[in-house]
């Protein structure tokens, strides 16, 4: 099967793809009704790091896991403090991102070029005036797009981007931004990505008994692809309220690599997206009482041919259609209590040209309930989510999964007039329901499957400080520790005949992590500022589904219980010079600990310089890139070997 028709989640067993990546927190203003701050990468910060997709800047945020299978074109997904991808919501301006066949938004597909600031949330947003579903997430990755701003006397920005560098890639984008009046501006960005996803690399494998049974450097094959994105976006102000307005593109080809099994090097397998969605949102504030308004229409067609002749073939064609709509209320109570009703509504539909495919369909309602309390010292948030969903699948109704789950948030400031020390604390349940892979999908799916749920605990403290000058410009710690208790893990389990999986509720999995983090930023001379980011995380995530299993408290699969990164830059007159290393400890690539499914630890550096430039009020950015310095052989997914060393090279004009 390739990865348009089968949960990553649920094919765990069989195929693992996952691996702890760590932190970078960004000192950021703190948002005022945030009770557990986010991890924040927004403006200069994200310019510096060696990214070009979101997924490449999430690899900074701590409790995160990236799957990734290498080369520009190479799925991923994202999975927060090892619960699982399906968990982990992504909101895109405001309003998530959905995929009901497998659960998994590949971020490959969103560019920075255009993105604001990428949130990371454990639990939920600090904010009860949100969509009723944004209270359902385990985590959550939010994703903010420029907003037009506007020098004086000037009624339109311009940007053109040309990146180029290793694997054959070329990627143009452009961004035009409009001032269609005071009140309303308008901006179109589109990008073009090509590559041949072509890499050398070596592939070497060596038995349990410590005889070498591959040693061998190839060409990566199969990794190529071609994708265009175009958005447009409207934003609007009134007095007190705003509307904003997005329609978004995208359209890709891509060969899927597979893995290196048995020295088969190429495999026959393509994939074709073709993803649009429309969506809107209106807010306004009145004197105690605050309303938004969410609406969406999406429809995702995935072609997927499989022309292996060593496989099965396979040409299927699949289409979703996704309806969305939320509304959010807040009510002022007094001037540090406020209350707010959500309710959301969503349908989603899939259809395939496979035979007797059961077409399903899914109809959901979720209502929330809230309060905040805004204290002096100390910040509560409470909240507790209703979900009501009802399938229709092969013209049959199938019955309600329903679910009440509560979450509950405080912050303290222990010390009177001492901001900088804040102590934090969560408690909260979610879940996830199956997709529609897991319950329906031809002779694999099982519909009798239960929702995962999952159970959050969290503590931590922080300790921060900034200054607008001197020497000492910022400096933050945070630690947090934490326990994830996962139920009914949906697992594909074989059931007899060869080749053959049913899905099953099946897995337990207790998680115990603990984050620390750090950063200071010093400004030695005027022209100078330096900035020194490191972290550590440790991560026990266990299988505790049955004292009898072989790996029955063994660490689950591409889960590292220690990992760690640093990340130095510095400014100077223009110049940009960026460092990151990130480092990722032993794992293993089955459910059992053993020797045979070892998996070697693997570190890379990072190196970028740039240089910015204003010409006769047009600002030019030259930036370079190299990635893998080193150029260590490694795998983040057994099997899926990742690029050695690379180069990058973009050239940035604003108008």
């Amino acid at each position: 099967m390739g990865c348009c028709v089968a949960s990553g989640e649920a094919v765990a067993d069989e195929m693992p793809d996952s691996v702890a990546l760590p932190e970078v927190q960004v000192t950021a203003k703190r948002r005022f009704d945030e009770v557990i701050p986010a991890q924040r990468l927004d403006g200069e910060a994200l310019q510096r790091l060696n990214s070009n997709s979101v997924a490449d800047a999430l690899r900074y945020f701590s409790g995160v896991q990236v799957k990734d299978y290498g080369g520009v074109g190479g799925i991923k997904t994202v999975n927060v403090r090892s619960m699982g991808t399906n968990h982990t919501g992504v909101v895109y301006d405001g309003i998530a991102l959905g995929n009901a066949q497998n659960g998994q938004i590949d971020l490959g597909q969103f560019s920075l070029d255009n993105v604001e600031e990428i949130s990371l949330y454990n639990g939920q947003k600090s904010d009860i005036l949100q969509p009723a579903r944004d209270f359902g997430n385990a985590g959550a990755v939010y994703m903010r797009t420029r907003t037009p701003k506007f020098s004086v006397g000037k009624s339109y920005n311009a940007r053109a981007l040309l990146r180029s560098g290793s694997f054959d890639l070329l990627n143009p984008a452009a961004l035009v931004e409009l001032k269609l009046s005071e009140s309303v501006n308008a901006s179109l960005s589109a990008e073009w990505v090509s590559s041949s996803g072509k890499y050398r690399f070596r592939y070497r494998r060596v038995t349990p008994t410590g005889d070498v049974a591959y040693d061998t450097t190839a060409v990566r094959q199969n990794g190529d692809i071609e994708a265009m994105r175009a958005e447009l976006n409207l934003n609007g102000t009134f007095s007190n309220g705003e509307w904003h307005l997005k329609g978004y593109h995208y359209n890709s080809e891509r060969g899927i690599p597979g893995a290196i099994v048995n020295n088969v090097w190429r495999r026959g397998e393509r994939q074709w997206d073709n993803n649009s969605f429309i969506q809107g949102s209106f807010s306004r504030d009145f004197d105690r009482f605050s309303t938004l308004w969410n609406a969406k229409y999406a429809f995702y067609r995935t072609h997927y041919v499989n022309n292996d002749d060593r496989q099965m073939a396979v040409d299927n064609l699949y289409r979703q259609r996704e309806f969305y709509i939320s509304t959010a209320n807040r009510f002022r109570i007094m001037r540090f209590w406020h209350v707010s009703l959500s309710y959301d509504f969503q349908w989603n539909t899939l259809s395939s040209d496979m035979r007797d495919f059961a077409r399903p369909d899914r109809y959901t309602h979720l209502l929330s309930v809230a309060t905040a309390l805004n204290l002096p010292q100390v910040k509560l948030q409470g909240s507790v989510l209703g979900t009501f969903i009802r399938d229709y699948a092969e013209g049959k109704r199938m019955p309600y999964r329903n679910a009440l789950t509560p979450a509950l948030y405080a912050s303290v400031v222990p010390v009177r007039g001492f901001r900088p020390l804040e102590l934090r604390a969560f408690f909260k349940q979610s879940f996830r329901m199956p997709t529609f892979n897991d319950l329906y999908y031809a002779d694999m799916g099982n519909s009798r499957l239960d929702p995962e749920r999952v159970t959050q605990y969290n503590v931590g403290a922080v300790v921060q400080a900034n200054s607008s000058k001197g020497f000492w410009r910022g400096w933050r710690g945070s630690v947090d520790a934490y326990i994830n208790n996962v139920r009914n893990k949906i697992v594909a389990y074989p059931k007899g005949q060869q080749f053959r999986w049913t899905m099953l509720n099946l897995g337990k999995v207790r998680i115990k992590g603990v984050d620390v983090a750090a950063s200071v930023t010093v400004n030695p001379v005027s022209t100078l500022e330096l900035t020194l980011r490191g972290q550590y995380t440790f991560q026990e995530a266990i299988d505790i589904t049955d004292p009898l299993d072989s790996y029955y408290r063994d660490q689950i699969p591409y889960i590292p219980r220690h990992s760690g990164s640093v990340v130095a830059n510095a400014s100077w007159r223009g110049w940009g010079l960026n460092y990151s290393f990130i480092y990722v400890g032993e794992r293993y690539n089955q459910q059992e600990n053993i020797i045979y499914n070892y998996t070697e630890p693997w570190y890379t550096s990072d190196v970028s310089v740039s240089k910015d430039l204003r010409i006769n009020g047009i600002g030019i950015r030259v930036l370079v890139e190299v990635n893998n310095l080193l150029s260590q052989d490694y795998d983040v997914i057994a099997n899926y070997p990742m690029p050695k060393r690379n180069f990058r090279a973009t050239l940035t004009v604003d108008i």
